[in-house]
C-alpha cells in the first residue's frame, strides 16, 4: 500500500513536471493542456480503482472524507477529463483547463503525500497544514476552471448535436447532451459547499487537535 501510495503521488509529479518543461519551452501558459494530455487521462481513469482501493477499503481511518462526496469529486473530474475536454476538441486551448489541471495536480500531489507519510507514522506538520489549508483556494480554483470548460463546451455541444438523440427512434429515447451539461453545473451548487465546508470543520477539527497537542507537550 505504501508503494502504491508513492506512485499516485509520483504521476502527479509527472503531469507537474511536464507542465513546467512545457511552459519553459513555449514561454507561455497557453495551450499547455497538450503536454500532458495523455497522462492524465491514463492517471485521471484509473482514480476510479484507486478511490475505491484508498477511501472505501484500505484506509478509512486516515482518510476523514465523505465518500459520497469524495464519489462525486473523482467522477466530475473523469467526465471533465472525457466527456468533456476530450470531446470538445474546441475548449483544450481554453485557459480553464489550465486553471482545473493545476489545482487538480498541487492537490493530488499533497494528498498523497499525506497518505503515504501518514502510514509511515511520521507525519511533517507541513504537510498536514498543507492537506487542510491549501484547499481554500485550490478548491474554489479548480471548481472555477471546471465550470467554464464545460461553459465554454456548450455552444460546440449545441451546434454539432454531441452524444444527443432525437426522436423519433426505436427506443422511443431522446436525450438532449447539451441540457445534460447545463444540469451538471447547476450540479455544483448543492455540492461544492457540502465538499468545501466538510473540509473546512476537518480543518478546524485536524488542525486545533494538532495544536493542543503541541502545547501540551
Amino acid at each position: 500500500l505504501l508503494i502504491l501510495d508513492f506512485f499516485l503521488s509520483f504521476r502527479w509529479l509527472v503531469i507537474a513536471v511536464g507542465l513546467v518543461r512545457a511552459y519553459l519551452a513555449k514561454g507561455s501558459y497557453h495551450s499547455l493542456y497538450y503536454s500532458i494530455e495523455k497522462p492524465l487521462k491514463f492517471f485521471q481513469t484509473g482514480a476510479l480503482l484507486e478511490e475505491y482501493l484508498l477511501i472505501a477499503k484500505y484506509l478509512p481511518g486516515i482518510v476523514p472524507s465523505s465518500a459520497v462526496l469524495t464519489a462525486f469529486q473523482v467522477m466530475s473530474r473523469v467526465f471533465l477529463t472525457w466527456a468533456v475536454t476530450h470531446s470538445v476538441k474546441e475548449v483544450q486551448t481554453e485557459d480553464s483547463v489550465l486553471l482545473f489541471v493545476v489545482a487538480w495536480t498541487i492537490t493530488e500531489i499533497i494528498r498523497y503525500s499525506f497518505y503515504t507519510f501518514s502510514l509511515l507514522n511520521h507525519l511533517p506538520y507541513v504537510i498536514k497544514w498543507a492537506r487542510y489549508t491549501l484547499f481554500i483556494v485550490l478548491y474554489p480554483m479548480g471548481v472555477s476552471g471546471e465550470l467554464l470548460t464545460i461553459y465554454a463546451a456548450l455552444p460546440f455541444v449545441r451546434q454539432s448535436g454531441l452524444y444527443s438523440i432525437s426522436l423519433p427512434n426505436k427506443y422511443n429515447f431522446s436525450f438532449d447532451y447539451y441540457t445534460f451539461l447545463i444540469l451538471v453545473m447547476i450540479s455544483y451548487i448543492p455540492i461544492f459547499p457540502q465538499l468545501y465546508f466538510h473540509m473546512l470543520h476537518q480543518r478546524r477539527k485536524v488542525l486545533s487537535h494538532t495544536e493542543e497537542h503541541k502545547k501540551s507537550e
